[in-house]
């Protein structure tokens, strides 16, 4: 996930441009928040104009989307306001179409954007984890878990995916009106949110109203936060994330992350200096699933996908060469 920081930028302070990518059906608008440079992994609102078709297919990156206004046909199934999709890669979809329209943001996680038209999943795709949900109705509110000092009461998450071996997660979040927190923070992860409606105010980067976004890499301070109306929003990171709060607004990325690196040290000081050991690359999640291996056919799905990164590249203008 190697995007520049980007806070903030709001959506609406731009127009939409055509999306001409090649297999993509003609009907799709775009604007572009934030793009890895490295393999054409982004995050897009897309607008579906009246009357747009898609035929059956996939995409060769994982795919998420939440519908925001309007609604999709998708099969024989209508999906409206508040349809959250996780599309892992390869696994298709059925015919799509809209009368009235839609507008929707999309996160297409490890590649670029990309449309195969077929009518079965890619023979090495995973369907585990496809999910199509109504993230308004179907998910409780729980309120996020307060720590000393932690997050302050009148803010709430409803958790759409979640990796159990990353802690990569998509979640909708809310403030209450008069949300108030005086605090700082900074993760071990990057993430990045949207806001579907609603204001908040943060310290260091002022206001960010509806059509709000941000990318933010790991260990950027953010805080103190506020919200007078509320908001509505949605994330997601790449990790776990976990809240290093403190009070000190100066700090630099790279003093955050020796500061974190350093619960490692008083935690788990045997792995922590196994870890920097010369002639060792092991980080901290190798120690949590030993088990794990990799196994190249369930994964050459993403190696076909840099074949398609190429023209992605080149069509925003982008100089990329094949590694």
């Amino acid at each position: 996930m190697a995007r520049p920081h980007i806070e903030p930028f709001v959506d609406r302070d731009v127009g939409f441009k055509k999306f001409t990518m090649k297999g993509f059906k003609p009907g799709l608008q775009h604007k572009t928040l934030s793009i890895d440079k490295d393999n054409g992994a982004c995050t897009m609102t897309i607008q579906y104009d009246s009357g747009f078709k898609q035929p059956p297919g996939f995409s060769y990156s994982e795919c998420e989307m939440l519908i925001m206004e309007g609604s999709l046909k998708v099969g024989d199934k209508m999906a409206r306001k508040g349809a959250y999709f996780f599309v892992p890669a390869g696994v298709h979809l059925p015919a799509i179409s809209s009368d009235e329209g839609a507008f929707a943001l999309i996160f297409y996680n490890f590649g670029p954007p990309s449309f195969q038209e077929s009518d079965r999943d890619h023979d090495q795709a995973d369907r585990t984890g496809f999910k199509i949900i109504n993230a308004y109705e179907d998910l409780d509110w729980i309120m996020v878990a307060r720590r000393t000092p932690g997050v302050a009461p009148g803010c709430c998450s409803k958790v759409l995916t979640f990796d159990e071996k990353t802690g990569a997660c998509t979640f909708l979040y809310c403030m209450v009106p008069g949300f108030w927190q005086d605090n700082i923070s900074y993760h071990d992860c990057a993430e990045e949110a949207y806001h579907i409606w609603g204001t908040s105010w943060m310290m260091q980067f002022g206001n960010l109203p509806t059509g709000g976004y941000f990318w933010r890499p790991a260990y950027i301070n953010h805080g103190c936060f506020a919200s007078q109306n509320g908001i509505l929003a949605i994330g997601r990171t790449d990790g776990d994330l976990h809240n290093h709060f403190h009070h000190d607004p100066y700090s630099t990325p790279d003093e955050n992350q020796e500061r974190a690196a350093q619960v490692w040290a008083r935690q788990r000081p045997t792995t922590y200096k196994w870890i920097l050991s010369n002639g060792h690359n092991h980080g901290p999640h190798d120690f949590a699933n030993p088990n794990d291996h990799y196994d190249p056919i369930k994964y050459n799905v993403a190696d076909i996908a840099d074949v398609h990164s190429h023209d992605y590249m080149h069509s925003l203008g982008i100089h990329h060469e094949h590694k």
